[in-house]
């Protein structure tokens, strides 16, 4: 296809996703209000008071609470796009193999999603919690702090779960392949820890475990791309046996 084919399509598939995510924004705005409630009457703040320190508070979390529900409903719609977009770049095997990374991709999703808000979310307001009372200070929480808290922690994690369907796409595309992950293990084990540190309590322990399921992460990222590439090479030998003297 010419550039501005290309150019077409993409914003034909960035029309599609922006209307779906509108439409998931609808629902995210209906059911706001009873997660905040929910979120806020659980464990670790339910018994404490959440304040809001400025006017704006109230409606700048209700709003982020839509736009992240919205994000979740419109995910698996915004994967479809994507691979509409790159379906004619694909032979047909490389089609419905894809297509396939769809669920999974959202599956994993909802995983990281789970483990950052029933473990490493918990751990660090605890840490945080104890903290402060060690020193002396009064447990005073906004709204607005609270969830952007909950948020930065949630977030990163659960887009980091993505990285096996990430490196499975990628390598699909022969854009990337193990021998290069491989030599990318030792940063990519750095660049793990490092977000691990900064998304956990300042201690050891919990650094290390988040940082364990991540690098796990990574090793099966690493065996599915093998499986991926020999699949590839094999299919590129028997072509070269059929073709290449022609």
């Amino acid at each position: 296809m010419p550039v501005m084919e290309h150019i077409g399509e993409l914003r034909k598939r960035v029309l599609w996703i922006a209307l779906f995510f509108v439409l998931a924004m609808i629902v995210g705005l209906v059911v706001g209000i009873p997660i905040i409630n929910y979120l806020t009457s659980v464990e670790p703040v339910k018994d404490l008071a959440l304040n809001a320190f400025s006017p704006w508070d109230g409606i700048r979390i209700y709003m982020q609470v839509a736009v992240y529900v919205s994000v979740v409903i419109s995910l698996p719609f915004i994967l479809f796009q994507v691979w509409l977009f790159v379906k004619p770049g694909l032979r047909k095997e490389e089609q419905k193999a894809s297509l396939l990374y769809i669920p999974f991709a959202v599956l994993l999703f909802l995983i990281g999603l789970s483990f950052a808000y029933f473990l490493v979310f918990p751990m660090a307001f605890y840490f945080t919690g104890v903290l402060t009372r060690n020193l002396g200070l009064i447990q005073t929480y906004g709204l607005a702090q609270y969830f952007t808290f909950m948020f930065n922690i949630l977030l990163p994690i659960s887009l980091i779960f993505e990285l096996p369907i990430v490196v499975m796409f990628l390598t699909k595309l022969r854009i990337l392949n193990p021998t290069r992950l491989n030599r990318m293990r030792r940063y990519a084990y750095m660049v793990l820890l490092i977000i691990s540190a900064l998304i956990t309590p300042p201690d050891l322990i919990s650094a290390i475990i988040v940082s364990i399921p991540m690098i796990i992460l990574y090793e099966i990222s690493l065996l599915l791309s093998r499986s991926i590439y020999r699949k590839q090479q094999a299919a590129d030998n028997a072509w070269e046996v059929e073709f290449g003297e022609n």
